[in-house]
């Protein structure tokens, strides 16, 4: 399976996994619950579809890594478009309901990332992609929202050990520095983009690099 499949798949079946309590925990986003950051990812599976059907007939002028804007403030959760998450996915009431939705859209973004050629051009966000490069900044997104969703839920899994090495080979192209060799994937990208802060014996491994945490991708 393509390290988009692989990760996208592992994603929706975590979350169709969850106990209904589940839904009220909170999750690693600041200011979202779990099912806050299931509705974000509604919204991210319909981009998904939005996306591969909208063709560009111009050169690329982004790839997987520059597609990502990068921060070093870490989001509050005040953000308009975070609060809007935040009231429609109060608006499902039945963490079921949002279940189905993310089911539905989710598997037919899945399908038409499968159907879709590699090489053809893509557009999104005032940027053209090749959709393989599209799709491979996608498993960045998924690897990082699965981490986010079993932040506080640890009887589920996590994400597929394929999806963390490639994001965090990405996450170094973005950032154009590598983390320690024997640091792991999963530290690396929670330290990397300031999901959890570096402990003292983290930050002496990190060197130089710890003064440059975090990276707030967008």
């Amino acid at each position: 399976m393509d390290p988009f499949s692989l990760s996208w798949t592992a994603l929706r079946e975590t979350v169709a996994a969850l106990p209904d309590p589940d839904f009220a925990r909170p999750s690693g986003c600041a200011g979202w619950l779990v099912r806050d950051l299931v509705c974000h990812l509604v919204v991210d599976a319909q981009d998904v579809l939005i996306t591969l059907v909208t063709p560009a007939d111009t050169p690329p002028t982004h790839d997987a890594a520059t597609y990502w804007t990068v921060t070093h403030t870490p989001p509050t959760g005040d953000d308009p478009l975070d609060a809007l998450t935040v009231r429609l996915a109060a608006a499902y009431e039945d963490p079921a309901l949002l279940k189905f939705h993310l089911d539905d859209v989710g598997s037919a973004a899945g399908r038409a990332a499968r159907l879709a050629d590699p090489a053809t051009r893509v557009a999104t966000q005032d940027m053209v992609l090749t959709t393989a490069d599209y799709l491979s900044a996608y498993v960045l997104e998924w690897t990082l929202h699965h981490l986010d969703l079993v932040a506080h839920l640890p009887d589920a899994p996590p994400p597929p050990a394929e999806g963390l090495a490639a994001s965090r080979a990405l996450l170094e192209r973005i950032t154009g520095a590598p983390f320690p060799t024997g640091m792991s994937d999963t530290d690396a990208l929670l330290l990397g983009t300031g999901r959890r802060a570096p402990s003292a014996g983290e930050r002496a491994r990190l060197g130089a690099l710890a003064t440059r945490l975090p990276f707030v991708l967008g």
